[in-house]
C-alpha cells in the first residue's frame, strides 16, 4: 500500500485527494509519466475518503501500466447534473486492445464506470458518482 502525504480522512477536497495518490504512485513509476489534474480545489471527495482513496490508486495503476514507455495522465472532474465525474484518461493503448477492470471500490462507493477511446489516442475511464452521495456524506 502506498504511502498518502495527507490523511484521506481530514482531506474534504477532490483535487487534493486525486493529486496526493497520484503523486505518489508515480514517484514510484520508472517511466516518465506527467500528472495533469483539473479539478476545482472546493470539489468536495463524493464517497468514503478510505474507499475514495482505493478507487482512485486502482486507477491509475491501471493507467500507468498501460503507459510503461512514459506518457500523460490527466484527471479531472466536474460536479455534474449526475453526479461528480472523475475521469482519468492515459495515452496508453486502446479500450478495445487493454483489460479494462472495474475495481472492488466502484461498487463500494456506488458509482458506475465508462472507458471510451480518446481522440488523442488513449483511453479514459469516467466514474460517475451518484448525487446523493455527496449529500449523505455532509449530512453525516
Amino acid at each position: 500500500m502506498s504511502h498518502l502525504w495527507i490523511d484521506p480522512n481530514r482531506c474534504e477536497s477532490l483535487a487534493i485527494l486525486v493529486e496526493s495518490v497520484a503523486s505518489v504512485l508515480l514517484t514510484q513509476n520508472s517511466a516518465p509519466i506527467c500528472l495533469e489534474v483539473d479539478i476545482a480545489s472546493s470539489l468536495k471527495l463524493p464517497a468514503n475518503p478510505n474507499q475514495t482513496v482505493d478507487l482512485i490508486r486502482t486507477m491509475v495503476m491501471q493507467a500507468v501500466a498501460e503507459m510503461q514507455q512514459g506518457g500523460e495522465l490527466t484527471i479531472t472532474a466536474v460536479d455534474g447534473p449526475n453526479g461528480i465525474e472523475l475521469e482519468i484518461a492515459d495515452t496508453g493503448r486502446a479500450v478495445e486492445l487493454r483489460e479494462t477492470r472495474i475495481p472492488f471500490a466502484v461498487a463500494a462507493v456506488g458509482a458506475r464506470i465508462r472507458w471510451q477511446n480518446c481522440p488523442q489516442g488513449g483511453a479514459a475511464a469516467t466514474i460517475v458518482f451518484r448525487p446523493q452521495q455527496g449529500a449523505a456524506r455532509i449530512a453525516a
